[in-house]
């Protein structure tokens, strides 16, 4: 069996391939040609924090995926990253362990933001006049590494509580190709911003349906637990179009779960990405309308990307 650290995995990964494995893993999710059993969560209040162990495989596929990630929020003031984890890829046939990936919850970043991608691809207007990043953590940074893919735009906008933090990123050399600004609310960035992605872990909206205006699309990917919200229900009503990754995941927890519990949309309403990349008119049909994506992780993402990383490894080789 293979063990790879977070460096050789770093080596080893090629975005170009990820970006295309992560959309193939949506297609073939929303073509049930996957299997992906209920999220496992262990929820800790001193200190806070949560981990996740998801799993999972494609029916046509070699290996199965055992992935657990967690998340300590106050880690930050000890000096540690808040995220951690690591991936096992077992062989499909038999049951061994191919590999563990010791990524540190590296892979996670990575794959959430390869989805982020795949969202404004496929939903976000023709022409994006400014990005707006809503979080300083991590996976700020990793939207915008990856948005520069799916987008000619170049000009970002950052809010987040901690100034501080939101200055970091702005500073940050690898992104270094973005005009980056700082927004002083909420209320500029969305005035600003035809393609947002909320990046937070909060407990209670941060985006409501009066700021948005029409010809947005807005990825939320911080709401991937119970007890999570970013956008407020009415963003929903609003919306002419609403994607998920999993109209089961995301009916249990996520940002549309919300609306959903509260009858304030239907089921009907939801419509999966992997069902947006086989039929694109599925999606965005006009520059006016707004759009929302709810990303809350699915195990046919850490399956493609950990296959992706061994076989890179294993073929390199």
């Amino acid at each position: 069996m293979k063990i790879l650290s977070r460096k050789q995995i770093e080596q080893v990964l090629s975005i170009p391939k990820i970006l295309e494995a992560i959309e193939q893993g949506f297609i073939a999710y929303s073509r049930g040609e996957a299997v992906v059993p209920p999220v496992g969560s262990l929820h800790f209040d001193s200190p806070p924090g949560d981990c996740h162990i998801k799993y999972g495989y494609a029916k046509s596929g070699k290996y199965y995926v055992v992935k657990i990630a967690s998340g300590f929020y106050d880690n930050p003031k000890q000096g540690l990253p808040s995220n951690n984890g690591l991936m096992l890829l077992f062989d499909k046939q038999n049951g061994n362990p191919v590999c563990t990936l010791l990524d540190e919850g590296y892979l996670t970043d990575v794959r959430t933001a390869a989805a982020g991608y795949v969202a404004a691809k496929y939903l976000a207007p023709k022409s994006v006049s400014c990005v707006g990043i809503v979080g300083t953590g991590a996976q700020a940074y990793y939207q915008l590494k990856f948005l520069s893919f799916a987008t000619e735009c170049r000009r970002a906008m950052i809010w987040g509580r901690d100034i501080e933090k939101a200055r970091k990123i702005a500073r940050h050399p690898d992104l270094s190709e973005w005009t980056l600004e700082i927004a002083q609310n909420l209320e500029q960035l969305t005035a600003e911003c035809n393609l947002i992605v909320t990046t937070t872990t909060s407990s209670h909206p941060l985006l409501f349906a009066d700021q948005v205006r029409p010809g947005t699309h807005i990825t939320a990917v911080g709401a991937d637990d119970i007890g999570k919200q970013e956008i407020d229900e009415k963003i929903f009503v609003k919306a002419d179009k609403v994607i998920v990754d999993s109209r089961s995941q995301c009916s249990a927890f996520g940002d549309v779960s919300h609306a959903l519990k509260k009858g304030m949309v239907g089921p009907e309403k939801l419509i999966e990405l992997g069902e947006v990349l086989k039929n694109p008119s599925q999606g965005r049909t006009s520059e006016s309308q707004i759009t929302v994506c709810d990303l809350t992780g699915i195990a046919i993402q850490d399956l493609q990307i950990a296959q992706s990383v061994y076989e890179g490894l294993k073929f390199g080789e």
